[in-house]
């Protein structure tokens, strides 16, 4: 057929540009606003709640992760035998053959930096340098026996979020709002903050993958304002905000209404998203409303960025219904002096972890709120020392067994999970792998792990691809 005969006259009208489609569009225009307005708002958001598989005890999630990796053996998962082999080499037969970056595989055995001592009713056993974490050790479940299949930190930080090691997969928190959507209109869904020197994955953290851009995390820094260039500038106010808001989603949605394209739904949303922020975010960073109590607990100075105000944010965030936040701390990566490192990030990470499990629980939040600790994998048994690389008493990068912790949204508390053998290297009991970790999480939220999934360039994906299974020896 020549191309010519499937054009008809509503084309014309469609996209010649001129004439009657500028009539229709100065109509619009001129006595529509209001309407056209209403007819944006009346497009389904994506982010709009959606019913879970099941019941589901959590109803947020509040990811503390650890980049870098935070040394196992020096905070929660003590060995004797490590201190009694100190200088000595590991054994052939423990390491197998394995290979490390910046170690020989005959290595000396670094021992416990610090001292251990069990707390609470449930005899958990943590480090010194983790005074504040103790306090409320009841409430947590630690998970000693987690494993990884990576090896380095962006693909390991990538593998811990998205189930992948590449970047191009959509995140956790991607995942979940994708699932269940969000229970807050005036802030996005899904949030992340950082609250240090950088991270090896970047962005594909957060990514939303090939899920409609919607389900991207939104990055907000944890002082000041949250987005920059999201207020109006000097001279413009809100009621010209509107207005321009309103022209533009009658653009946009005349373009849905002809594409169908989800991303022009994304682009709609975001915009209304922010204009909301220019009310919303300002009285969220805006801790006045926080007793000096509350400050106190967390160590918080109400101005000055910090971790312990990122947890501070992060509850305010939960308790408006963002669904998923996400808190990077860069700088676990204790290739030298690890115990140095271990006490510089305990400082300033273990009062404001403990007290965001504390917090959440006084406000009656911890029930229905999943806080998850750890990092991208654990560090190794034997001791780095390069003078070339002016490092000593440090620990090299280890996928074969390393610690994290959970609490709340349908974790049981007092709980100690797993167990590694005498020298930290292998796991001996109840292996978690990251997409066991994965699936737990998303379990706790009212979701299968198994069903949750989108269909791209003809397969069905899902976060935990073919793997992953639930951790019931965790769950409340």
């Amino acid at each position: 057929m020549h191309p010519m005969l499937g054009i008809t006259r509503r084309h014309f009208f469609q996209d010649c540009g001129i004439g009657v489609g500028k009539i229709a569009l100065a109509g619009l225009l001129a006595e529509s606003l209001p309407a056209a307005a209403r007819a944006a708002a009346a497009i389904p958001s994506p982010l709009s709640p959606k019913p879970a598989h099941f019941p589901g005890r959590a109803k947020a999630v509040i990811q503390l992760f650890m980049a870098g990796a935070p040394s196992q053996l020096d905070m929660f998962d003590y060995k004797p035998k490590l201190a009694a082999m100190e200088g000595k080499p590991i054994p052939p037969e423990v390491i197998g053959g394995q290979r490390y970056a910046f170690i020989r595989p005959d290595a000396a055995v670094l021992g416990p930096q610090y001292k251990f001592a069990k707390h609470g009713q449930s005899g958990a056993e943590l480090s010194e340098a983790l005074p504040h974490l103790a306090k409320v050790v009841d409430d947590i479940a630690i998970v000693k026996s987690c494993r990884t299949d990576q090896f380095n930190h962006a693909p390991a930080q990538i593998f811990m979020n998205c189930g992948f090691a590449q970047p191009g997969r959509p995140s956790i928190g991607s995942w979940v709002t994708y699932g269940i959507g969000s229970e807050g209109r005036d802030l996005p869904a899904f949030i992340v903050m950082s609250t240090g020197s950088g991270i090896s994955g970047g962005a594909a953290n957060w990514s939303s993958g090939f899920l409609p851009s919607i389900h991207t995390g939104t990055r907000f820094r944890n002082a000041g304002s949250p987005i920059l260039n999201v207020d109006s500038p000097e001279g413009a106010d809100m009621r010209l905000a509107a207005d321009t808001l309103d022209v533009v989603a009658a653009l946009n949605r005349r373009r849905l209404s002809l594409d169908g394209d989800p991303e022009i739904a994304t682009r709609i949303a975001s915009y209304e998203m922010a204009h909301r922020l220019q009310t919303s975010a300002p009285e969220l960073m805006n801790l006045a409303d926080e007793t000096p109590e509350t400050l106190a607990l967390y160590g918080c100075k109400p101005d000055e960025a910090s971790f312990a105000r990122a947890c501070l944010i992060a509850r305010r965030l939960v308790e408006r219904g963002v669904r998923f936040v996400t808190i990077y701390h860069e700088g676990w990566d204790g290739h030298s002096d690890v115990a140095g490192n271990v006490r510089n990030n305990c400082g300033k990470t273990d009062q404001a972890s403990a007290a965001l499990v504390a917090d959440l629980k006084r406000h009656g939040m911890l029930d229905s709120t999943l806080v998850v600790w750890g990092g991208e994998f654990g560090r190794t048994p034997m001791v780095e020392a390069s003078a070339v690389l002016q490092r000593s008493k440090g620990r090299d990068h280890h996928p074969n067994a390393f610690t994290m912790w959970l609490a709340g949204g349908g974790i049981r508390g007092g709980v100690t999970y797993g167990e590694t053998d005498e020298l930290g290297f292998h796991i001996a009991r109840d292996e978690v792998h990251v997409h066991d970790l994965q699936a737990t999480i998303m379990h706790c939220l009212g979701l299968d792990h198994e069903r949750l999934t989108y269909r791209y360039q003809g397969r069905d994906f899902r976060l935990t691809d073919v793997h992953g299974h639930v951790v019931t020896g965790i769950l409340a």
